[in-house]
């Protein structure tokens, strides 16, 4: 499902070469927000470097996904402002030390915008859209690069200087300190966290999945030992083309995502992918990438402030003009989504009969893609004591 899932977003972002990027020069002389980029292919000799801007003072904005979601409504002004960072690219090794990982290092854990002058070796020229990574403007190898270094952000000064605490455990205390994910995962990134021995540079795309799942994965400890919600919730939103649809059940956790992609994105036809976990620990990374873990990190933000445990299916639909933006738009969009009144019910049935209203998609379309679904179909909800009706069955027909 995985590759077939890549092939689609390929060929989706192929049709991103409309969108115009930056047009820079040999030179550049701006302000990072701070942002940088390490890639994955060759590992462990990976390009690192700095995404540049062509405008001085504060960007952060740029590189700050939280923000978005509250103020922008249409995914092209994403898109606009993200490819105007020019990315500047060295191959070092992942457990290099030399002054280019330090520079690296020094932009990732900015307190403020960073100035950085920068020469390439030739114009930057490109434009880069993926699924799982904000997009970027042109690149080009760098053939020197000046930083202006200045102070580091507090919490993540502290946890860089602590070089005898696990990486997961200073993953999950600068969260609990406020730190915003997207930097955590910048500083996860740049090797700037963990037992100084095992330090190295992590790829971009690994970094915000693995933070992301880190902290999921330490609230799902607490979840599975809270009582149950008492019936079933809807939670929903739409923004960027995206419309998602939460639903939670009165049971132990258990969790599933699943999301269509409609066939007029790309003139192929609808394509709806998924994957689930039970009760206990998934091992195997999934199988539809980087938003599995993303949109739970959402939901377990949810259930940890409650104190609750509940089982959780998330569906998703992509839109026509749909854009890839990066696995932030799943985590944002559920955030909002779990931030709102849900629609309460006293059986599935009337839940998924409400879901049946909100989305293109109906249940019955959905239902040949789902685990869980179709496991509460023939053995009832898991550990509850609420009963599935006995008309449940009839409401998807023989499938």
């Amino acid at each position: 499902m995985i590759e077939r899932k890549m092939s689609l977003l390929e060929r989706l972002t192929a049709k991103m070469k409309m969108f115009k990027t930056v047009d820079v020069g040999e030179e550049l002389i701006g302000a990072s927000p701070p942002s940088v980029f390490i890639g994955r292919y060759g590992y462990p000799k990976v390009f690192v470097g700095p995404l540049i801007p062509p405008m001085h003072g504060d960007t952060a904005y740029l590189d700050t996904p939280e923000k978005w979601i509250h103020t922008v409504s249409m995914p092209e002004e994403i898109a606009s402002f993200r490819l105007q960072l020019v990315r500047g690219k060295q191959a070092v090794h992942v457990k290099d030390t030399s002054r280019i990982t330090e520079m690296i290092r020094d932009i990732a854990l900015a307190e403020r915008s960073t100035e950085v002058e920068a020469q390439f070796t030739h114009r930057p020229r490109g434009g880069y859209f993926h699924e799982e990574v904000q997009p970027f403007g042109p690149s080009a190898p760098l053939k020197s690069m000046r930083v202006d270094s200045g102070r580091y952000e507090h919490n993540l000064e502290k946890a860089y200087y602590d070089i005898d605490l696990k990486a997961k455990d200073a993953v999950v205390e600068l969260y609990q300190k406020g730190v915003f994910v997207s930097s955590i995962q910048k500083a996860f990134s740049v090797g700037a966290l963990g037992i100084n021995k095992y330090r190295k540079l992590v790829p971009t795309r690994w970094g915000i999945t693995a933070v992301d799942s880190i902290l999921s994965e330490n609230m799902l400890e607490k979840i599975k030992d809270f009582p149950l919600i008492d019936d079933f919730r809807i939670y929903e939103f739409e923004s960027l083309r995206n419309k998602f649809i939460i639903i939670l059940l009165p049971t132990t956790w258990c969790y599933e995502t699943m999301e269509a992609f409609f066939p007029s994105i790309i003139g192929d036809t609808l394509e709806i992918f998924g994957d689930w976990e039970g009760h206990e620990k998934k091992k195997e990374y999934s199988i539809i990438g980087g938003c599995y873990y993303s949109a739970r990190l959402a939901v377990c933000e949810k259930l940890i402030e409650e104190q609750k445990q509940a089982g959780v299916i998330i569906l998703r639909e992509a839109y026509e003009g749909y854009i890839p933006l990066g696995v932030f738009n799943v985590r944002e969009n559920v955030r909002e989504a779990m931030k709102l009144q849900p629609q309460h019910f006293d059986d599935l049935r009337s839940a998924l009969e409400y879901v049946n209203t909100k989305l293109r998609i109906s249940i019955q379309q959905w239902l040949p893609h789902t685990t869980m679904l179709r496991n509460i179909v023939k053995n009832g909800l898991p550990k509850t004591k609420t009963t599935l009706p006995l008309t449940l069955s009839s409401f998807f027909g023989s499938g």
